[in-house]
């Protein structure tokens, strides 16, 4: 308790899941965490938790992106958690398809990372905490093309933001979880044919043979 007593965090998307364990861990160790998200009576639930304060933000709108950014000031860390998962080949993405997954899924970070990182600079120091996927780092995923590119893509933004700005205190990294299990992912499963079977499938693709949780990813 305490290891980041006045740290000021952002996290993107954190009313469910990832976003939402790594914001209490946060909190947990003292940082004053703003936890972001567009689903306002989710978010709701954590506003009642010491040490988080909660902002409802559409991460694809970059004026409010940058209006928040500015009412905030500088950070000491940056959580990109926001994502979208599309289930096809490329034969099934449409190209409106290809653009809100890109949008969401990669944009959405160069519009924080643009919005923070001067304070960050002006500061001397910065986190900046990116979430990928191994779809894009360890292996290609059945019916996972645009989730698949778009996550490659953020780790090629991670780099080049790391690379950039190391050397005036910032880093950049990213986290790349196997299948988790989140409310979403409770959605996906529930939207196949025979649910059951989907989870026996996605259960079979994990290594560790179950699959992970939030709270895992947000340690």
């Amino acid at each position: 308790m305490g290891r980041l007593k006045n740290k000021n965090v952002v996290i993107t998307a954190a009313a469910h899941g990832i976003g939402k364990a790594i914001a209490m861990d946060f909190a947990s160790e003292g940082a004053e965490v703003i936890a972001t998200d567009i689903d306002g009576d989710a978010l709701s639930g954590l506003s009642v938790v010491d040490g988080i304060a909660t902002k409802i933000l559409d991460v694809t709108d970059g004026s409010a992106v940058n209006n928040f950014a500015d009412t905030m000031g500088s950070i000491d860390v940056l959580c990109n958690i926001a994502g979208f998962v599309h289930h096809g080949s490329v034969l099934d993405v449409e190209e409106k398809d290809w653009d809100y997954s890109f949008d969401l899924n990669v944009k959405s970070m160069y519009r924080t990372i643009r919005a923070f990182l001067p304070g960050m600079l002006e500061a001397g120091k910065g986190s900046i905490i990116n979430m990928s996927s191994v779809a894009s780092s360890l292996r290609g995923l059945p019916y996972r093309f645009v989730y698949g590119a778009s996550k490659a893509a953020v780790i090629g933004l991670t780099k080049s933001v790391a690379a950039d700005y190391v050397a005036n205190g910032v880093r950049c990294n990213c986290i790349c979880p196997g299948t988790v299990d989140t409310p979403s992912l409770e959605a996906r499963i529930g939207a196949f044919d025979d649910p059951e079977l989907a989870r026996r499938e996605f259960i079979a693709r994990q290594p560790m043979g179950r699959l992970g949780t939030a709270k895992e990813i947000a340690a």
